[in-house]
């Protein structure tokens, strides 16, 4: 925990800094959501077709869940949506007059949540 999926359109592969998002989103969750660094795991992946409407061009999309174990208020889970996508204003550039389509959302892990230490 926490569990953090980045899905971003192959449009931005060139334009986001994910190592950088990632370090930044890890030390936000650690600050607002009280999260252990060691915990923090994030994972990226690149959508290869991205449409928005009825439009497949002109546009890209990046969307960030973080799941979360039980037990944070809804201040705090907004607090964080907040700060990714400040985050990801910071290290996304869309070049080529891309429209960015940004989204977050913070969720609770699923009771049977287990995982393998390795």
């Amino acid at each position: 925990m926490p569990q953090i999926t980045v899905d971003y359109s192959a449009t931005l592969a060139g334009d986001f800094d994910r190592p950088a998002f990632a370090r930044a989103l890890h030390t936000a969750v650690v600050e607002i959501a009280a999260a252990k660094p060691p915990s923090c795991k994030t994972q990226f992946r690149r959508a290869e077709d991205t449409a928005v409407g009825d439009e497949t061009e002109g546009h890209a999309v990046v969307h960030v869940t973080l799941g979360l174990l039980a037990g944070r208020s809804e201040d705090t889970k907004a607090r964080l949506t907040g700060a990714v996508l400040e985050l990801l204003r910071r290290h996304v550039k869309p070049a080529g007059g891309l429209a960015l389509h940004a989204s977050a959302e913070v969720r609770d892990l699923d009771p049977s949540y287990r995982k393998l230490d390795g």
